[in-house]
């Protein structure tokens, strides 16, 4: 069973996953660093470019957006087969087969509905699109079209044609019940997202109804709303909780925000019903992230080192590339024998690393490199407790089995950044390499620029102004070197010491 806590702030909000006491998943979400991907306006043509068969298009932002041919829905032109790969909205559309020019369907002055795909970046505007996608839990729903589409990773094309006959089952009873309560069916194709593999009738059904809501509001706004207005946001972290987090284990859901609970309860009324029991107003005095101690948490998911129960340790690097886990028996030697005792620690990590995986938002290859197992019985024991672990989580994870060096080698979808990238950024100091110079190197590449300074200037003395540990070594186990130097240049060196911020600063000074 899991609880989730909503810490929200005017300018942050921070929710966090709980199962059994122990944090299993952070999300966060900064007010002034929402994106605007997804975002849906009512736009204006501000100028045409045939030669570049683009138009600008004014949506109220700092800069005119940018819209291609390619991105132009044309009745009749569009083409969306099983291409889809799952991965997102925009990418599980197909192409536009022969589009005519822009210039015969787009003229300035002309309002359209358009999507931003792409944010503004540096003196770029937002790249638009008017084939307009509204991602759902398990859903995305095509306004503009009628096809049902199934995702590439789902499964064998016999379950790939039983969720097909599933879900037109289910837009026909959707639109059924909207024509018994005096409304219109809205038509609209759907694309099965690869977590719907699993999602039961009513959970399609749910997502269903929820997008055609969405996009109802979307297509009444637009009718009466000027160029310029927003008419779609994609929802904010809070109403993700009740729409992807909230499922059949949660039990409670507890925001601190009166304000924000009220709106969530009235969101979750239209929307996603089955959880608004769980939504509870956290009133008590202590700040509601202390009831669980998570931002002690969110200060060693940060760290590099993660203590495991038994006294073994990870050490987990994450570079551009890939991270690597590696998993070290520390002080525990509790076991009878030393297999044991490996096996054993392996076999908590493999428990640890799939938490601290969703606790970090760790994505892309990840390579496990477990303490050496003698025997395959261990081997596979381990490798089938981490598959049991990472079968928790709600990202897409492939897991390969030990390869020929002892590694374990898996990837996990990125979805968002991950929690290192949002909360930090690279040291000032070591410019990153988590690590920096020792005294004695950075001595030695001063005695280096004294002497590269030497052969051009003529100074009467060189003045070093250094860290006091560098100045230290120069006048102690380094003094032999710096007095030679000295002697060759014919120059006095003196030395200060001077609080820089990094050990490897320093600066010659000529006099």
């Amino acid at each position: 069973m899991q609880d989730i806590l909503i810490n929200w702030a005017p300018q942050e909000t921070r929710v966090a996953v709980v199962e059994n006491g122990a944090v299993q998943e952070l999300h966060i979400e900064r007010t002034l660093e929402r994106g605007r991907v997804g975002n849906i306006y009512t736009g204006k043509v501000a100028r045409v470019l045939p030669g570049m068969q683009s138009a600008f298009v004014d949506i109220g932002l700092e800069r005119a957006a940018f819209l291609h041919i390619a991105d132009v829905h044309v009745n009749g032109g569009t083409s969306r087969g099983d291409h889809s790969n799952g991965a997102s909205p925009r990418g599980e559309r197909g192409a536009i087969a022969a589009p005519p020019p822009i210039e015969r369907i787009i003229f300035e002055g002309q309002t359209l509905t358009v999507q931003v795909i792409k944010d503004p970046i540096g003196t770029k505007g937002a790249r638009l699109s008017t084939q307009v996608s509204i991602a759902g839990r398990l859903l995305v729903f095509l306004p503009q079209d009628q096809h049902i589409g199934i995702s590439q990773k789902i499964g064998s094309q016999e379950l790939r044609e039983q969720l097909r006959a599933r879900m037109i089952a289910l837009v026909q009873a959707d639109d059924d019940a909207r024509a018994a309560a005096g409304g219109e069916a809205n038509g609209g194709g759907f694309i099965l997202r690869t977590n719907a593999a699993e999602a039961s009738d009513a959970e399609l059904a749910d997502d269903i109804a929820y997008l055609r809501t969405t996009w109802a509001r979307v297509k009444e706004r637009a009718f009466k709303s000027p160029p310029g207005t927003l008419l779609h946001q994609d929802l904010s972290l809070a109403e993700r909780v009740l729409r992807d987090l909230a499922d059949e284990r949660t039990q409670t859901i507890r925001i601190d925000s009166r304000m924000q609970f009220d709106q969530l309860v009235q969101f979750g009324r239209e929307y996603t019903p089955s959880a608004v029991d769980k939504l509870q107003h956290y009133a008590g005095e202590r700040p509601i992230f202390d009831l669980f101690n998570i931002d002690d948490e969110i200060e060693k998911a940060l760290l590099k080192r993660v203590e495991l129960k038994s006294g073994g340790y990870l050490i987990i690097d994450q570079t551009e590339a890939l991270t690597t886990v590696d998993v070290n028996t520390g002080g525990f030697v509790g076991a009878r024998n030393f297999d044991d005792t490996i096996f054993k620690t392996n076999l908590e990590a493999g428990q640890a690393i799939a938490r601290q995986l969703r606790l970090r938002n760790l994505g892309g290859i990840i390579i496990i490199d477990f303490i050496d197992m003698a025997r395959e019985e261990h081997q596979a024991a381990v490798l089938a407790e981490l598959k049991k672990q990472l079968a928790r989580d709600r990202t897409r994870i492939t897991v390969s089995g030990f390869t020929q060096l002892g590694l374990v080698e898996m990837t996990r979808k990125r979805t968002r950044e991950s929690l290192a990238h949002l909360l930090c950024e690279p040291c000032p100091t070591c410019q990153g390499r988590g690590e920096v110079k020792t005294a004695r190197s950075v001595c030695h590449d001063i005695l280096r620029e004294i002497l590269r300074e030497a052969r051009q200037f003529n100074p009467k003395e060189f003045r070093v102004l250094a860290s006091a540990a560098v100045v230290e070594m120069l006048l102690d186990e380094e003094s032999q070197h710096l007095a030679g130097l000295s002697d060759f240049i014919g120059k006095p060196i003196s030395l200060r010491a001077e609080p820089f911020p990094s050990p490897e600063q320093y600066d010659i000074v000529l006099l």
